[in-house]
């Protein structure tokens, strides 16, 4: 069976936000609450890049690890989703996560600041496939329709990668030896280029 992953390629992501607005589209997120969102490391500086951030659905999910209620539980395809019906917004899986991914839905005091919200990788949650409760709490299931999640598909660039982890680190390592590859054939072009100059 397929492991699902996310995949950022700084050198693609032009920092849009198609993503970001794809994916509070698609699932009808609440104000104030980001899936996914776009940061920017060494901004104005020289080696500026953009990077598209949401839940990376880690094989060993640290906020599965520290939550005190168990309400997180990964799908047999790596999907890392969590049972809003368990939550108790404790918040420990927000301090936990690297990623920033599990989010409070409201501000206030900490009591009262809701269930833990994050990235389905638009894969629904635990209640039954296609329900309107399915739908209120987690928003879109793509995945059940056979379709990867709206972020990775509206990437204009394809920066944004999703789907099964071998292929998406197939198309990665393809870029990479492309890149490479380019670098070096301009180097040996302009040596050329020289060459023929003298």
């Amino acid at each position: 069976m397929a492991t699902m992953k996310f995949y950022c390629d700084a050198e693609r992501c032009i920092e849009c936000n198609a993503c970001v607005t794809a994916c509070k589209n698609e699932n009808e997120v609440p104000w104030g609450v980001n899936r996914r969102r776009v940061v920017t490391i060494k901004d104005g500086e020289p080696g500026e890049r953009s990077l598209s951030v949401a839940c990376m659905h880690c094989a060993d999910a640290p906020c599965a690890a520290v939550c005190p209620v168990d309400c997180f539980y990964t799908t047999d395809d790596g999907i890392v989703l969590h049972d809003k019906d368990i939550c108790i917004g404790c918040g420990y899986c927000f301090y936990a996560c690297p990623f920033g991914a599990p989010q409070f839905p409201e501000s206030g005091a900490f009591s009262s600041r809701g269930k833990m919200d994050k990235c389905t990788f638009c894969a629904g949650g635990p209640e039954e496939t296609f329900s309107s409760n399915e739908y209120s709490k987690y928003g879109a299931n793509r995945i059940a329709e056979g379709k990867l999640p709206l972020c990775a598909e509206m990437c204009s660039t394809k920066a944004l990668l999703a789907g099964d982890a071998s292929m998406v680190s197939d198309i990665y390592r393809n870029r990479i030896i492309n890149r490479g590859a380019s670098t070096m054939d301009w180097g040996a072009n302009y040596q050329r280029g020289s060459l023929n100059v003298k």
